[in-house]
């Protein structure tokens, strides 16, 4: 009996070909596979009526996704929705003329008309593409976490990062990802304020339409992985997808941080250098009630000690 779609296993995949290959056998059964060049693919998987476009990592899912599924496989068919699926082998910002030209045609055949609702995600340079190429579907909603603006030495000087990609070109078309937000119905950026280049490229995205959620106190944590850690990642898309996603609903999400031991190992660090000794033992005691004891006590300790002998 040959294989379906959900018998063929992208877990055993031992090599990266080997795993688009059983994608494409998905794929070709659900919907159609597209190599964009030799650095990027596009998967369709057909739904209903609701389209969810994502920017994702082939190394990133085989690392962290459950089952080396992407993750707007594993959304869609959890509703049901139709998904798009832009997937970069290497770290080159989605800028090759195969990934252009393929939105430009997909502008042309009217692709994106064809559903009631589109939402665009991507996380870091899947963020950037997100807001860029949602210029393809107008009326579409964005959610981008921690995006760049541009690798544009000109508009970005301060950025270091990236050295190798700042030699992309930026300047043609789907550029500039704040300016291609125009389109959009609704847009929302999620960062860390506390990530100094990644808060400067999220003030390049403030426009009256878009959405800013702070997600601060992340320390070195990649902001995405963070959300995904805490539990909250796949709820915020499914709301942008749905239409509830607000400010409110963002910040009640992140309030499950609270159990991360994680975040609250580095929120006692961070506070641990402040005059804060009470917030230091609260977030001590609650990370050792979740079983991490990475040099908590120690810092318990001297909180509270300080707590003691501070004057009434």
């Amino acid at each position: 009996m040959p294989e379906t779609a959900e018998d063929i296993n992208l877990a055993s995949a031992r090599t990266d070909p080997e795993w688009l290959a059983r994608l494409d056998e998905i794929a070709d059964e659900r919907g159609a596979f597209m190599p964009l060049g030799v650095h990027h693919f596009g998967c369709f998987i057909d739904g209903n009526d609701t389209l969810l476009v994502t920017f994702e990592s082939v190394p990133e899912i085989r690392a962290q996704q459950p089952g080396h599924r992407p993750l707007g496989l594993q959304i869609a068919d959890r509703h049901g929705w139709s998904a798009l699926m832009l997937l970069a082998r290497a770290p080159r910002w989605y800028r090759d003329a195969e990934v252009l030209d393929f939105f430009d045609s997909q502008i042309d055949a009217g692709f994106f008309e064809s559903f009631k609702r589109v939402v665009f995600y991507g996380a870091g340079m899947g963020g950037y593409a997100a807001a860029t190429f949602s210029l393809a579907a107008p009326g579409a909603s964005v959610l981008a976490v921690a995006p760049q603006a541009t690798l544009d030495p000109e508009i970005v000087p301060w950025e270091k990062r990236f050295h190798v990609q700042r030699r992309l070109d930026f300047r043609t078309r789907f550029g500039f990802a704040p300016a291609m937000l125009e389109g959009a119905r609704h847009a929302f950026i999620v960062y860390d304020p506390g990530n100094d280049l990644d808060a400067m490229h999220a003030t390049l995205f403030r426009r009256p339409f878009v959405t800013m959620l702070r997600s601060p106190a992340l320390g070195e944590d990649n902001t995405a992985a963070a959300l995904h850690r805490f539990g909250v990642l796949d709820t915020l898309i499914e709301a942008a997808v749905r239409g509830r996603l607000t400010p409110a609903r963002f910040h009640d999400l992140m309030r499950k941080r609270r159990n991360d031991a994680r975040y609250l190992r580095g929120l006692v660090k961070r506070t641990a250098k402040t005059d804060h000794p009470a917030l230091t033992a609260i977030a001590a005691r609650h990370a050792l009630a979740l079983g991490d004891t990475n040099g908590l006590r120690k810092r318990l300790k001297r909180a509270e000690k300080t707590l003691a002998e501070a004057p009434e």
